[in-house]
């Protein structure tokens, strides 16, 4: 998953939504540093792209994509599910979506200091475009996956995936909304055994 799913799988705890979202860039043990509800949030981030990574309708949903993306398949669905996601939000959450990203923002912001030098880079980008709320639109994940594309030194090719996600639209969004309830269901258990 990417990042506002794990974000919202944090649930309502700062420390573990701060963990699970900055634990790309904890390696190792690192994560023992932290404080413990940031380190519950690095473990529970570790948890969901292990159990994301294994379940079958996610491997259906990337091998539709592996012929032309290769290993850069799984990382592309996961950003496609974030669309899914914001484009449905409020299935999930009673919030706005715009709210809910804001708040999470200033979370950032209030708790930059604790925040990776990777992650505090890339923070003013994120919320000068907002990604989050990009999430929502076609033309975001467009963009997004424009990006991706530049950082991986234009190997990946995913700017080229939104043909996938227009030609498949609906599969993609029934393999994730059977996928997430799973998901959900999941993390919640997960969060109360950490």
């Amino acid at each position: 998953m990417n990042f506002l799913a794990h974000i919202y799988l944090s649930g309502d705890d700062e420390g573990i939504t701060i963990g699970n979202f900055i634990a790309d860039g904890i390696k190792g043990k690192r994560y023992l540093k932290y404080p413990q509800q940031i380190k519950k949030g690095i473990l529970l981030h570790r948890a969901i792209d292990s159990f994301t990574d294994q379940h079958p309708t996610v491997k259906q949903s990337t091998a539709r994509l592996h012929e032309n993306y290769g290993h850069y398949s799984g990382v592309i669905v996961d950003i496609l599910y974030d669309h899914f996601l914001a484009k449905n939000w409020s299935e999930y959450h009673p919030r706005p979506l715009a709210e809910y990203v804001e708040e999470f923002y200033e979370l950032l912001r209030s708790n930059f200091q604790i925040l990776p030098a990777r992650i505090q880079r890339m923070m003013p980008y994120m919320i000068a475009d907002n990604w989050l709320l990009s999430y929502a639109t076609v033309p975001g994940i467009s963009k997004i996956l424009a990006q991706m594309n530049v950082r991986t030194k234009r190997v990946s090719k995913m700017n080229f995936a939104v043909i996938e996600l227009e030609q498949y639209y609906d599969e993609f969004e029934a393999e994730f909304t059977s996928f997430f309830k799973e998901l959900i269901d999941y993390s919640s258990k997960r969060l109360k055994e950490l």
